[in-house]
């Protein structure tokens, strides 16, 4: 049997990047080939080694960096490049938020025929690290082996193949094990590290990706600017006696854990949303705390399922700038799209007559209830259901025509009959706040038979990543 040819390796030479990709790959071009080349920064010129070559592009791996850009930097962390988050971090700030702005400004202008001439610069975020208030680890029996690692592997028989941490790229079945997380503030790293140290010494299994066999299966940590800690631990098939142990090491060893929480899921996916979430001390969620200018605050309740922004001091910046783009002046009935856990709804609340809020996930519209009284708000109300269902014509009779409507879909953007029913009821202003700027330009290049597009303001929620949020004024054409 004649064994298949593997072609050489195509190496190409001085090669100049000009521009970067979503994905955090540097951009070149080498003729008509476009090139998208992993870890390099616009401003390089580099060596490269093409991994991959289709008709129109390819994609590549530096092999030498001959000039580097002004704009790169030393990564500040040592998970560079094999864990599948911050892919950004080899480019200095300015140059993200550059980038992120460039970003924004081309799809609203290729996918919704924007003008973006008069469009904001974008708002940085006051923290580059330590600014996310939840994170969710995996564990893992097949932990990603690095090159030390594999070194030490080769001469010990009992290496330890166990990982608590982030999967790596592109592989599901692997996790890399994380010592130091610069995304959220400790006790983050510290209560990771205690757990997965008690677990390996108290022999409790860890998760097997492909098989489904094992004990400990994710940790999710959520913590509040006000000092209130959520742990979350989710096991998939534990034996007698481990979730008591490990739940009360927790609970002893971290007395600053405000709501500790477990989960038994022996479905194959992750997702929690349809399991049990059991109660093991504490309270069954936190608090958040919003500072207003006039020094009233806003207090949210968060639940091991809620959806609640990942940088709560940007999530603050956000709103303000969402409150500021819909101009109200007190007597405006607002519809809030898709309004989670009532977050921009009792953020408004105090500044408008009436705010009606809908959403998809039911337990999201009880949190909102609760923040509603929590915060002494009484001119909300709120509905669950789907968009598209909930917001029909006998909607807009029964509970009135808004003057403003705020939108924050997900990624995927409005379902196109939600941009219909938008287009039939006509309120005076859309403020539409979106974390996906392609599909937020496809609702607008929808809604422009009606509407013009008069502000926008991209906000840096992710920083070291390539994700955006971008914040859009439509106003009904006269």
């Amino acid at each position: 049997m004649s064994r298949k040819k593997t072609s050489a390796p195509v190496y190409i030479s001085n090669l100049a990047i000009v521009d970067i990709a979503e994905e955090g790959k540097g951009v070149a071009k080498a003729d008509e080939l476009v090139i998208f080349v992993d870890k390099a920064v616009p401003g390089d010129v580099v060596d490269v080694k093409l991994t991959k070559k289709k008709k129109n592009f390819a994609e590549a791996v530096v092999v030498n960096i001959l000039q580097k850009s002004e704009e790169r930097v030393d990564p500040f962390c040592a998970h560079f490049g094999t864990c599948g988050g911050c892919k950004w971090q080899h480019m200095s700030y300015a140059a993200q938020l550059k980038y992120k702005q460039k970003s924004v400004a081309s799809a609203l202008e290729r996918i919704g025929h924007v003008d973006v001439s008069a469009m904001e610069p974008i708002l940085a975020s006051k923290n580059d690290r330590y600014y996310r208030n939840k994170l969710e680890f995996t564990f893992s029996n097949k932990r990603w082996l690095q090159t030390i690692d594999k070194d030490v592997s080769e001469r010990e028989e009992n290496f330890d193949m166990n990982a608590l941490g982030f999967h790596v790229q592109l592989r599901f079945d692997k996790i890399l094990d994380i010592e130091h997380c610069y995304l959220q503030a400790d006790p983050s790293n510290q209560i990771r590290n205690a757990v997965r140290k008690f677990a390996l010494a108290q022999k409790i299994s860890f998760y097997d990706l492909r098989n489904h066999e094992g004990a400990l299966r994710n940790l999710i940590i959520r913590t509040s600017s006000i000092g209130e800690v959520m742990v979350v631990v989710v096991f998939a098939y534990p034996e007698k006696g481990q979730i008591e142990n490990l739940m009360t090491f927790l609970n002893d060893e971290f007395p600053e854990i405000t709501s500790l929480l477990y989960v038994v899921n022996e479905k194959k996916n992750d997702t929690i949303f349809d399991q049990e979430v059991i109660q093991f001390s504490g309270r069954d969620f936190i608090f958040e705390q919003m500072e207003l200018e006039n020094g009233n605050t806003v207090r949210f309740k968060i639940g091991a399922k809620s959806f609640y922004q990942t940088n709560s001091a940007q999530a603050l910046e956000l709103y303000k700038i969402t409150r500021d783009f819909a101009g109200f002046e007190g007597d405006e009935r607002v519809y809030d799209l898709y309004t989670g856990a009532g977050t921009i709804a009792n953020f408004i609340a105090r500044d408008v007559k009436e705010v009606i809020g809908v959403e998809y996930v039911p337990t999201s519209i009880e949190d909102a209830k609760y923040n509603a009284e929590l915060n002494q708000i009484t001119n909300t109300k709120f509905f669950a259901g789907d968009m598209k269902d909930v917001l029909s014509s006998d909607f807009v009779s029964e509970h009135g025509k808004p003057n403003v409507v705020i939108t924050d879909p997900p990624r995927a953007g409005m379902h196109q009959d939600v941009v219909n029913r938008l287009l039939e009821i006509e309120a005076e202003k859309i403020v539409y706040v979106s974390c996906n700027a392609a599909t937020q330009a496809r609702d607008i290049a929808w809604l422009a038979e009606k509407y013009d597009v008069e502000r926008i303001k991209p906000v840096d929620m992710f920083p070291h990543t390539q994700h955006v949020e971008n914040v859009v004024l439509l106003r009904l054409r006269k």
